[in-house]
């Protein structure tokens, strides 16, 4: 993906990870939404203050048992949307707003059947956006997308991103 971005093709990520692999690998960070947070950061569950995981990962290591907020004392935890919990609202809503925008929407890896990330899919498909499903299994957006590739992720991501950056560079 950074590779096609750095081709000059527009790109933004939209992931359910929340590893940073897709900074490590040369996306901006601009350019990557984390929908369900990241696991670099730590929030405080009281009064919401950030802070990186690396400076809490060290006041550990200082000895500290369970570092508190430094804000407010509070208990800190990853910066990540846990099960059950619900997705930040703005995030969210900025991952619409770039999905009814986009021209191709590449869904990977992905069952597309938790919401409301599955469901990005399907606005992309109402909104015009060629859907392109790349999963080993069947999902339910399946009969909406224009293609489904069944291969291997590692395999078939780079032939299909090196086929559209060529097919930008025709248009």
């Amino acid at each position: 993906m950074a590779e096609l971005e750095r081709s000059g093709v527009p790109v933004r990520v939209i992931t359910q990870n929340v590893d940073g692999l897709h900074q490590r690998a040369g996306m901006p960070s601009r350019k990557v939404l984390e929908l369900h947070g990241t696991a670099r950061s730590v929030v405080c569950t009281k009064c919401h203050a950030r802070g990186p995981m690396e400076d809490a990962l060290a006041r550990v290591e200082a000895g500290e048992d369970d570092p508190p907020c430094l804000e407010c004392g509070g208990i800190l935890k990853s910066a990540t949307v846990m099960f059950g919990e619900r997705l930040d609202p703005v995030v969210l809503g900025e991952a619409v707003a770039i999905t009814k925008a986009c021209q191709v929407f590449i869904a990977v890896g992905t069952s597309l059947q938790v919401q409301p990330a599955a469901g990005l899919a399907g606005v992309a498909a109402d909104h015009g956006a060629r859907l392109i499903i790349v999963n080993a299994e069947p999902t339910p957006y399946d009969d909406r997308a224009d293609e489904v590739v069944r291969q291997p992720i590692g395999t078939a991501l780079p032939a299909l991103l090196g086929r559209l950056s060529a097919e930008s560079k025709e248009n």
